[in-house]
C-alpha cells in the first residue's frame, strides 16, 4: 500500500501549559467539575499548527470538521450546553457526511476503502483538542496523538487513505487529561467504512442501516450536564450517568418498519459504563460485525457484553413482527467486580443505574409497515486470521498488566508520558507479534520500581493504606484499546476470574473477527495477535475507561 504523502503538519516546541486553557469550560459552567492535578496533558509541550494542505494529495473527500460550543433542546425548558462536531463537505460527495438527526453527536462519515480523504479539523473550543480516528489504520500524524493538540482558533489538516476493512469505526477527541470531559460534553461521531467484499453481500443500506450510539449522562435541574460530581471517586471508578441516551436523544426510542430487515450499528460511546445487551423477550442477538470487520458468519448470542468503545453490528429481522408491536433492549444484571460495588456503595441515592443492574436501553416501536428483500447471508467476510506461527515472539508474548498502584491506575507500573516509550514498548515494522493483556496483579517486566508477586504482598500494607476503605482489592474491568491496527483474539484466560463474575458474563463475548478494543473483567487475561505494517511512528495503547485514561492509564508504543 505504500506510504502516503503527508505534509503540512504541526511543529512541536517546548513551552509551559496554559493552565487557563485547561480549567475553563467556557459556557458549560460550574456543573462540569474540573480538577487541576489531572490536567497535565501536554507535559510541557505546546504547538504551532501549519494551516496548509498538501497539493500533491488528491482527496476524494475534503471536508471541515469543527468542534464548537452550542446549545441544543434535549428536554422541555432550558436548552443544554454541549460541545459538538459539525461537518461541512468542501469537495466530494456531500452525502458521505450525514448529520445524525437533532443530536449533539457529530456527523456520520461514510467512506469506502481506497478513498483518500482530507479533514480540516477546526478547534473553536475554549481549550486544546485533537481528533482520534478510532480503529483506523493511519500514519502517526493522522492518528490524533495528544502531542498534536491544537488551541482555540487553530486548524489541523488530516490527509490519509482509507486502508481499513468494512466496519463500524468512530472518532472522538484525544487530548490527555481532557478526553473524558470532551467526549462527555458531546464530541463523538461514527466513521463507517465499506468495501467491495461487503457490497457484494447486499446488506441493509440506506434507511435500513441504523446507528445506535449508547451513552449515559447526568443532568441537573436546569438541564445541564453534570460530570465528576463525586470527584476522585468518579475518576477512580469511571463516571456513570443516571440515564441512557440513544444517538444523543433522551427518549431512547427508534421507529422502524414491520416487514423489513435492518442492520443496527451499536457503539458504546459511554465514558466508563459497559453493557450486557439482550432483547427483553429472549430473542437472540444476531451479530454480523465486531469493531473493524464483519464476522465470517452470523453469531447468535443470548446477550452481548459491550465494553466502552466497542462496536457490534446486529441483524434485526422485523418481517414477522406486526405493526404496533414493540421490542425492548435491556442491559441485564451481571457482577462487575469492584467497580460496580464501589459505585453502588458511594452512589446510593444519586444513581438509579448502578453498573451491573438491569435497566432498559432502547425501545423499538414498530409503528410503520414496509418491505425489503435483504436476506441474512450465512457466509459474510473472509476472516484471514493471523497465524500465530508467523509471530516473532510466539513463545514469549509481550505482557502488559493493568493494575492500581498507590492510588494510580498503571500499565506495568507505568503511567502516561507524552513521548516516552520503553524498550518493551518498541516493535519492528513488518512483524507480527502476540501481546498478552492481563487485568490482575502479578510479576512485572524488568523494572525495580514495579511490584512482582512477592512485591505485591510485601507492599500490601502500603497498598491498603493508599486505598483506605477500599482495602485489599481494586481490580476493576478495563477495556483495552490499541491505536493504529486491528488484532485477532487468540485466547481468553478466565482462570483468575471470580466465578460469580464469570458466570454472569461468560456467554457475552465475541472473540471472532478483527477488533481494536477488548473488555477484560477482573482477573482476566487475553492473548492478542497483531501485525505492524505500512507506517513507522509513535502510537497509543490504553484503558478506554476515559477517566482511567485521563488519570494516566495510557502509554506509547513505537514502530521502528
Amino acid at each position: 500500500m505504500g506510504k502516503l504523502l503527508i505534509r503540512n503538519r504541526k511543529i512541536m516546541e517546548k513551552n509551559k501549559i496554559d493552565r487557563r486553557n485547561f480549567i475553563k469550560l467556557g459556557s458549560l459552567g460550574a456543573t462540569v467539575v474540573i480538577t487541576w492535578p489531572l490536567l497535565n496533558s501536554c507535559n510541557g509541550f505546546a504547538s504551532e499548527n501549519k494551516n496548509t494542505i498538501n497539493p500533491d494529495f488528491q482527496a476524494d473527500l475534503d471536508f471541515e470538521l469543527t468542534a464548537k460550543e452550542t446549545d441544543i433542546q434535549l428536554f422541555q425548558g432550558n436548552t443544554t450546553k454541549v460541545w459538538m462536531f459539525e461537518g461541512n463537505v468542501l469537495d466530494g460527495d456531500k452525502t458521505t457526511v450525514q448529520k445524525l438527526g437533532k443530536s449533539y453527536l457529530g456527523p456520520i462519515i461514510r467512506v469506502r476503502k481506497g478513498q483518500k480523504i482530507r479533514v480540516r479539523f477546526k478547534n473553536q473550543l475554549p481549550e486544546e483538542s485533537i481528533v482520534h480516528w478510532h480503529g483506523m489504520h493511519v500514519p502517526e500524524e493522522d492518528d490524533g496523538h495528544p502531542k498534536d493538540v491544537i488551541a482555540n482558533g487553530e486548524t489541523y489538516v488530516y490527509e490519509f487513505e482509507i486502508m481499513n476493512r468494512a466496519g463500524t469505526y468512530w472518532f472522538h477527541p484525544h487530548p490527555h487529561g481532557r478526553t473524558g470531559p470532551q467526549v462527555y460534553n458531546g464530541l463523538a461521531g461514527l466513521f463507517v467504512v465499506t468495501d467491495d467484499e461487503e457490497q457484494r453481500l447486499k446488506l441493509p443500506s440506506g434507511e435500513y442501516d441504523v446507528p445506535v450510539v449508547l451513552q449515559d449522562r447526568q443532568f441537573d435541574n436546569n438541564n445541564q450536564l453534570v460530570y465528576l460530581n463525586r470527584g476522585r471517586m468518579d475518576r477512580m471508578n469511571g463516571f456513570l450517568g443516571n440515564r441512557i441516551l440513544i444517538n444523543g436523544n433522551p427518549d431512547m426510542k427508534l421507529s422502524l418498519k414491520s416487514g423489513c430487515a435492518y442492520r443496527l450499528r451499536f457503539l458504546n460511546g459511554s465514558n466508563s459504563r459497559f453493557y450486557k445487551l439482550a432483547w427483553e423477550d429472549g430473542t437472540p442477538l444476531v451479530i454480523i460485525g465486531k469493531d473493524g470487520s464483519l464476522l465470517d458468519s452470523p453469531k447468535s448470542k443470548p446477550y452481548v457484553m459491550l465494553g466502552v468503545a466497542e462496536r457490534i453490528d446486529v441483524w434485526l429481522d422485523l418481517k414477522n413482527r406486526p405493526q404496533g408491536s414493540q421490542m425492548i433492549m435491556k442491559s441485564l444484571s451481571f457482577s462487575p467486580g469492584m467497580m460496580g460495588m464501589m459505585g453502588g456503595m458511594m452512589g446510593r441515592g444519586r444513581n438509579n443505574l448502578p453498573l451491573g443492574s438491569t435497566y432498559e436501553i432502547l425501545k423499538i416501536n414498530i409503528d410503520k409497515t414496509g418491505s425489503n428483500d435483504f436476506e441474512l447471508p450465512q457466509r459474510l467476510a473472509e476472516f484471514n486470521k493471523l497465524d500465530p506461527a508467523t509471530a516473532v515472539n510466539r513463545n514469549n508474548p509481550r505482557t502488559f498488566r493493568f493494575f492500581m498502584r498507590r492510588m494510580q491506575w498503571t500499565i506495568n507500573g507505568r503511567t502516561w508520558e507524552m513521548t516516552g516509550v520503553t524498550e518493551e514498548e518498541t516493535v519492528k515494522l513488518n512483524t507480527t507479534e502476540v501481546w498478552e493483556i492481563v487485568n490482575r496483579g502479578g510479576r512485572m517486566m524488568g523494572n525495580d520500581d514495579m511490584m512482582g508477586e512477592r512485591g505485591w504482598m510485601r507492599n500490601r500494607g502500603e497498598m491498603d493504606r493508599d486505598r483506605g476503605m477500599m482495602g485489599g482489592g481494586m481490580q476493576m474491568p478495563h477495556p483495552f484499546h490499541i491505536h493504529h491496527l486491528q488484532f485477532n483474539i487468540l485466547e481468553r484466560d478466565v482462570s483468575g476470574v471470580d466465578s460469580r463474575i464469570w458466570n454472569s458474563v461468560k456467554d457475552g463475548f465475541i472473540d471472532e473477527g478483527w477488533q481494536d478494543t477488548v473488555l477484560l473483567m477482573p482477573g482476566m487475561s487475553v492473548k492478542l495477535i497483531m501485525r505492524f505494517e505500512d507506517f513507522k511512528g509513535l502510537f497509543l495503547y490504553h484503558c478506554h475507561n476515559l477517566e482511567h485514561e485521563d488519570m494516566g492509564m495510557m502509554r506509547n508504543f513505537k514502530i521502528e
